[in-house]
């Protein structure tokens, strides 16, 4: 792995080229004065929409303010991520998140106001003015929320309290981010450092079980140290979620995030069901899991560190991007070549440096092309994120290409999809081309691993979100001790007895910023199970499924996430996609153990 100190040092195409937002910083400052002078005109519309033309300038002059808005946020944001210590790129994001709160207030009466007119009155101005057909889905698609939107005036309140209602969210992020500081680890020379979240998840994956542990509580100190405060903020946001909820007139919190997909309690309800079912697999693993390390005693710090030793493949970026290209061709020509220029075109950052924001992800831009943050490291793992990340960014590229702005987008419970079926094609492509038993072991553990991260813990994730928003509406108090409680009953079910519990284990709610963005980690587990189906059914060579696939990447938001999930023959309504998922770990975990 090559390791850069500046970003001067890295090749011209391993990095982004922005230009491709903005040439100039001044065409920036024209977009942002666009959209200043544009919101002061969307209020004006205020009371004046009495006809479908009045109604068509205000939501195509919102469109454009919106866009203009977007790309001005992307354009600033993509400058903080590269270095986030860059003074000037975090001024240009703060003057657009404040212009984004003042967007959204001034376009704040409309939902109201659309809610008022009787549909009939609606569907007469659709009529009398043609151009409103480009609006009118989504217009007709916002009475499914007539009985969730309040008056004028409240819609105003509510818009105003919306810093308010986030503040728990906020407060965490400052804690978790910026205040805690972890306890210290020895160094390989035997002097004492601080722990950072980098060096985490490097040691404990390490060989040696004592810099595992020693890491470990270590990394569990300041949260056990701030587990009073934690429980409070965490405690806050499920609050302001329910309290939300009632004033909305949801029948709960969880009904009130499911609602925007269409998504039923019973799809949710049944993924937890379905998989506590068929939990015994993952029971087996932790069990091969203590034999393979040998030990008398499996602790949590023991779940992540490779079970397959002398495996560490150094994959070069470029060889990995040719590895990638193989591995998805049996998605077809046009996908392979489409990818192969947005390595040509700079859509990709690739290296890691000082400041930059860590992680990987990818963020399309309509009208330009998707952004792929990555930080590569040159081994397997890295290779990984680079195919997942890729995943998206095609999916990000069709829907972009085949649907006009309103429909582009794509919705998060679909999100996971396109980027796991890349991967299961990826670990087919690699197992199939390994004939050396010790690699080949190496990559079912990696997978089962991966496995156990994106499905299980998603979806104990998921049971500890809705049973603590149950507690809430059921008026039971909410503090660190029912967290604790919780959160130690569920690890239990999920990862079996095979685990001796160390203190720490109770309190792994207190660390996960998912949490403070409710109902929305069951969306990995549900789009996990359903590319592992349409994964499967494409490299046995079902040309019907490949199809569906295409036309489901190209689909943006032209129907609800299950319909579009059912064009491609996965059904989430019934047990079967998440039945199908669990015997493939099954298998796996098999086939590992016989190994």
């Amino acid at each position: 792995m090559t390791t850069y100190n500046s970003r001067d040092e890295i090749i011209l195409k391993e990095k982004w080229n922005l230009t491709d937002i903005y040439p100039l910083v001044a065409d920036w400052e024209n977009d942002y004065s666009l959209v200043k002078n544009l919101t002061p005109e969307l209020k004006g519309f205020d009371g004046e929409i009495t006809d479908g033309k009045k109604l068509y300038q205000y939501l195509s002059k919102k469109e454009l303010a919106s866009s203009l808005l977007q790309k001005v946020y992307v354009y600033s944001m993509l400058q903080v991520d590269l270095d986030t210590r860059d003074t000037f790129a975090q001024s240009m994001l703060a003057r657009v998140k404040q212009l984004s709160v003042e967007f959204s207030s001034a376009s704040s009466f409309f939902m109201p106001f659309l809610l008022s007119l009787d549909e009939s009155v609606l569907k007469s101005y659709i009529k009398e003015e043609p151009k409103l057909d480009y609006f009118s889905d989504d217009l007709l698609e916002s009475y499914r929320y007539k009985s969730h939107v309040l008056n004028k005036e409240k819609e105003e309140i509510l818009s105003q309290l919306g810093e308010a209602f986030s503040s728990p969210s906020n407060t965490f992020g400052m804690l978790n981010n910026a205040d805690i500081k972890f306890g210290e680890v020895t160094n390989d020379d035997g002097t004492k450092v601080e722990l950072t979240r980098g060096m985490y998840s490097k040691l404990i994956e390490d060989d040696d079980r004592r810099k595992r542990k020693e890491a470990y509580k270590a990394y569990y100190k300041p949260y056990l140290q701030l587990k009073n405060s934690i429980a409070s903020t965490l405690a806050g946001a499920i609050k302001n979620n329910v309290t939300l909820s009632k004033i909305r007139n949801y029948p709960s919190a969880l009904e009130k995030g499911l609602f925007g997909d269409k998504v039923s309690k019973e799809v949710y309800d049944n993924l937890i069901a379905t998989t506590k079912r068929k939990i015994s697999p993952l029971h087996r693993y932790a069990e091969i899991r203590k034999a393979k390390l040998g030990l008398k005693e499996l602790r949590q710090y023991d779940l992540s560190t490779p079970l397959v030793k002398g495996v560490k493949q150094d994959i070069p970026y470029d060889e990995a991007y040719a590895m990638m290209l193989k591995a998805l061709a049996p998605l077809g020509a046009e996908y392979v070549t489409i990818l192969k220029k947005f390595k040509e075109e700079r859509y990709i950052d690739v290296r890691e440096t000082a400041g930059k924001r860590s992680g990987a992800y990818n963020l399309g831009l309509y009208g330009v092309h998707p952004f792929i943050l990555l930080n590569h490291h040159d081994d397997l793992n890295s290779l990984f994120t680079l195919v997942h990340e890729m995943g998206h960014a095609m999916h990000s590229h069709f829907s972009a290409e085949n649907q006009p702005r309103i429909t582009a987008g794509y919705s998060i419970f679909v999100a996971e999809v396109a980027s796991t079926v890349n991967e299961v094609l990826l670990i087919n492509h690699l197992l199939n081309n390994t004939h050396d038993l010790n690699v080949r072991n190496h990559l079912l553990n990696h997978f089962i691993d991966q496995f156990k991260g994106t499905f299980f813990t998603q979806v104990m994730f998921a049971e500890f979100e809705k049973t603590t928003h149950e507690f809430s509406e059921s008026g039971t108090p909410l503090n660190a001790e029912v967290f604790s409680k919780l959160y130690e009953s569920l690890f239990r079910q999920y990862y079996g007895d095979e685990i001796v519990f160390d203190d720490e284990v109770k309190y792994g709610w207190s660390r996960i910023p998912h949490f403070y963005r409710p109902f929305y980690v069951y969306k990995y587990a549900t789009g996990f199970a359903a590319a592992i189906h349409i994964a499967e059914k494409i490299l046995d060579g079902d040309k019907k499924t490949l199809n569906t696939y295409h036309e489901f990447l190209k689909s943006g938001s032209t129907d609800y996430p299950l319909e579009l999930l059912k064009k491609t023959g996965v059904d989430l309504s019934t047990p079967e996609p998440i039945e199908n998922a669990l015997k493939k770990f099954e298998q796996l975990v098999e086939e590992f153990s016989a190994l």
